[in-house]
């Protein structure tokens, strides 16, 4: 079972926002989110990490650009998902949220791999 790489926005479900991490000045992780008509329900939270790069304006600060999170789905799919804390285009204002690389799993019945493509 392979990862498929993804790159689409997802739209986190209202109301399902971690937000004990909120509470520190990081994104509420959804606990539910819709990706292609489809919603999808965290069971778990196996990683997550940041990402950071310099100042873009020449001073020497490191700013965090993105926060990654490795869930499991409830249906057993294993997702890797970020917030992008800066879009970089008006068109990605509207989506912070992304799914990067989709595993699907034995029990979802799918090998992670979409038909129709």
């Amino acid at each position: 079972m392979t990862s498929r790489f993804v790159s689409e926005a997802i739209l986190p479900v209202p109301g399902t926002m971690d937000t004990r991490s909120m509470a520190i000045g990081e994104p509420g992780l959804p606990g539910r989110f819709l990706w292609r008509g489809k919603e999808y329900v965290v069971d778990a939270v196996l990683e997550k990490w940041k990402e950071t790069s310099a100042c873009r304006h020449g001073g020497g600060e490191r700013y965090v650009r993105k926060h990654w999170f490795r869930v499991r789905t409830v249906g057993g799919d294993e997702m890797r998902i970020y917030f992008e804390r800066q879009p970089r285009s008006a068109r990605e204002r509207r989506s912070r949220w992304w799914l990067f690389t989709r595993r699907g799993s034995e029990k979802s019945g799918d090998s992670g791999l979409d038909s129709g493509d």
